[in-house]
């Protein structure tokens, strides 16, 4: 149900299209909650690498409403949301959506996530944006450079392949 890993800026991994319904439903099928409380448990279910705007659960949970699978009422400032009847139907006919979403430690790029990682990938990420800035501004164009520009990174592979070795 991942659809694909964002690299704008090493950023989560969205949901398929659609896939967002099958999850709030499964969140709301043991209790009520309103918009607020379905993101958060949304990230939480993500383990953090997931975490769904404003702008797309609320449409959703409006699109459900019209459907029929969900309910709300309002508490306070609050709308909360409730799975009707027919949303559990839904949920259960398409019960596959809903475990083809991984828990987040099964996600084999998790750990790029932590925010060690987080910080090596920025740094592979200025590297990529340095070496194209010097192609494009014609600073790297010549063998000789492009020779001593991989050789550079092939002794940084080495000790990449070194530091995970011990």
């Amino acid at each position: 149900m991942w659809h694909r890993l964002s690299c704008g800026e090493f950023g989560p991994p969205f949901l398929r299209r659609g896939a967002i319904k099958f999850i709030i439903l499964d969140l709301l099928k043991d209790k009520p909650k309103h918009g607020y409380e379905i993101i958060k448990d949304m990230e939480a279910k993500g383990g953090g690498l997931y975490s769904p705007s404003p702008g797309s659960v609320y449409p959703t949970l409006q699109m459900m409403e019209e459907l029929g699978y969900v309910t709300s009422r309002q508490d306070g400032n609050k709308k909360v949301y409730e799975i009707t009847p027919e949303g559990k139907k839904y949920l259960e006919e398409n019960r596959d959506a809903v475990e083809d979403v991984p828990d987040a430690l099964d996600l084999p790029f998790a750990p790029f996530f932590e925010p060690e990682a987080r910080s090596a990938l920025e740094e592979l990420h200025k590297l990529i944006i340095t070496l194209v800035r010097a192609a494009r501004t014609r600073k790297l164009h010549r063998a000789e450079q492009f020779r001593e520009v991989r050789d550079v990174l092939v002794r940084a592979r080495k000790d990449i392949d070194s530091a995970l070795s011990r």
